[in-house]
């Protein structure tokens, strides 16, 4: 009778480590499933982010050309071009 207890008593033991091990494995599972969910979410905003990035480089180079520039200035400020009389050049000492 002793050892048909301990025998159950082990076989108990073995079908809750099984019984756990397949919930630990299938929770696992379940986990790495929403990670890998999460990290092609942030692969798409990181392609979003690249092309959002390059024509926003795009636009400041467009933006910044020097007749861009100069066509505002002139335009917006009343600037021009000084006359040769009213120049002066500064030369850096050596």
């Amino acid at each position: 009778m002793q050892r048909q207890l301990l025998e159950l008593a082990a076989l108990l033991m073995m079908a809750a480590s099984v019984i756990g091990t397949g919930v630990w494995v299938v929770e696992a599972k379940h986990r790495s499933r929403q990670l890998f969910v999460e990290l092609e979410e942030l692969n798409r905003e990181q392609d979003r982010l690249q092309i959002d990035w390059g024509r926003l480089q795009l636009e400041q180079s467009t933006l910044a050309t020097h007749s861009r520039i100069e066509s505002l200035a002139r335009e917006r400020l009343q600037l021009t071009i000084p006359p040769d009389d009213e120049l002066v050049v500064v030369i850096e000492p050596r």
